[in-house]
């Protein structure tokens, strides 16, 4: 099974503050910050079950 998660813009820009916000840093935020996402997404999991998940900053 496949689930699906994404993270917004504001939420990365609360895990790295001084983030650009293009594409590479965004991919740097993600990337920099996979360990902490993981975890928002385990706990959304776990919260409720469905297709696909937003990550917002207030899940980090």
């Amino acid at each position: 099974m496949e689930w699906s998660f994404f993270v917004s813009e504001d939420a990365l820009s609360r895990l790295q503050p001084a983030m650009t916000r293009d594409e590479v840093g965004l991919l740097l935020a993600f990337d920099n910050n996979r360990a902490a996402i993981y975890t928002a997404a385990t706990k959304a999991f776990n919260r409720e079950r469905k297709g696909s998940y937003e990550l917002a900053a207030t899940d980090f």
